[in-house]
């Protein structure tokens, strides 16, 4: 007699950089102080970063950062941090998706830093009968910053369970074919909308890039290489030479040199070119946030304006659209291999399309 097994259930767990609980300095203090002690993120001796950590930016900042993420807040009972709220959104599309093709896949969202946290959730998906888990960051571009910064949390908690999942890990996807072509409709269909640029007339298309410290780039770190191939390969779907379509990008802070060009300065310089119209676009980013919302939407636009140019479009992040559910679910079963399993209510409804394709066969 066959022994029975139990179901290996599988999960996703999708994972963004993190966000405060309220726009208050207050809550922003402890976000920035848990994700900028994070010695993937700051790569300073730890005594001298605590110093000025603890005694400058965090009194400064905090109430600085809270302002500006209140300008983005979304109201409502389901509103709240954009990347929250767009994150949330995309972990439910995609495992709707999984849930249409018959696949038994738990699906969910976890915060690097600040909540959900990344242990809550994760126990979460072990009391719901996990036993295969894959790590999907949402950070299309491999960054010692933020995609190993993950794994290594993804490894500090599971060391301490007694029954440890399966566990597979997506490193990057920033030449995925479903990530491109879901970039590609995001920008086309904004086009259908807004109308596409006049090229010809000198329009500018800017793909930004959160920046990182070029001494990453110096150590190793793919980033700069990768985003530069994923702005190459929108740009050559999208029909646009290097001139037409640049790679920037934002986000500086401190002194030291980031990854050039900057976003900022060219958008100025774009401006006092007197630029016709500018459309900005920020692939690297899945779901619209502070970055993409505030500071491009709002600060680099009137950098933009203030020094004379015309048109200023933003172009929002993929968040849920249906190309990027359908691209992300590309992406996920590239790596599945053989995990999901079909759904014992669907198991009969799966042989008989069988049946029926091998009936129409041979007829």
């Amino acid at each position: 007699m066959a022994i029975s097994r139990p179901a290996q259930r599988t999960a996703i767990l999708l994972i963004n950089l993190g966000t405060p609980d309220a726009p208050t300095a207050a809550a922003v203090k402890p976000y920035l102080k848990q994700f900028l002690s994070d010695p993937r993120v700051v790569e300073i001796p730890k005594i001298i970063w605590w110093c000025i950590l603890n005694l400058i930016i965090l009194p400064i900042r905090s109430g600085a950062s809270a302002k500006k993420y209140a300008s983005v807040w979304m109201p409502g009972p389901e509103g709240g941090a954009p990347l929250l709220v767009h994150s949330k959104n995309i972990a439910r599309a995609l495992e709707q998706k999984f849930i249409a093709q018959g696949k038994d896949v738990l699906v969910d969202i976890a915060m690097r830093y600040g909540n959900p946290s990344m242990e809550s959730v994760l126990k979460k998906l072990e009391a719901q009968g996990m036993e295969r888990l894959l790590i999907l960051p949402l950070y299309p571009q491999y960054s010692a910053t933020t995609t190993a910064s993950t794994f290594d949390e993804v490894f500090r908690i599971v060391s301490g369970w007694r029954n440890q999942p399966e566990l597979r890990l997506i490193k990057h996807y920033h030449d995925h074919p479903g990530y491109i072509n879901a970039l590609k409709e995001q920008v086309e269909t904004y086009w259908q909308t807004h109308g596409r640029p006049d090229f010809a007339a000198g329009d500018k298309l800017l793909f930004s890039f959160h920046g990182v410290p070029k001494r990453t780039l110096d150590k190793g770190d793919p980033y700069h290489c990768e985003c530069h191939k994923t702005g190459r390969l929108l740009r050559e779907a999208l029909g646009l030479t290097a001139e037409q379509a640049m790679v920037t990008f934002q986000s500086r802070f401190g002194k030291a040199e980031w990854l050039k060009p900057y976003t900022a300065p060219t958008v100025e310089e774009l401006g006092h070119q007197k630029t016709r119209r500018l459309d900005i676009f920020c692939p690297g980013f899945p779901a619209d946030c502070l970055e993409t919302l505030e500071e491009i939407a709002m600060e680099v636009r009137d950098e933009f304006l203030t020094a004379g140019g015309g048109d200023y479009h933003y172009i929002a992040c993929l968040n849920n659209s249906p190309a990027w559910i359908s691209g992300l679910a590309e992406i996920a079963d590239d790596h599945l291999g053989g995990w999901p399993q079909v759904r014992e209510s669907d198991q009969s409804l799966a042989l008989s399309m069988q049946r029926a394709a091998s009936l129409a066969i041979k007829k």
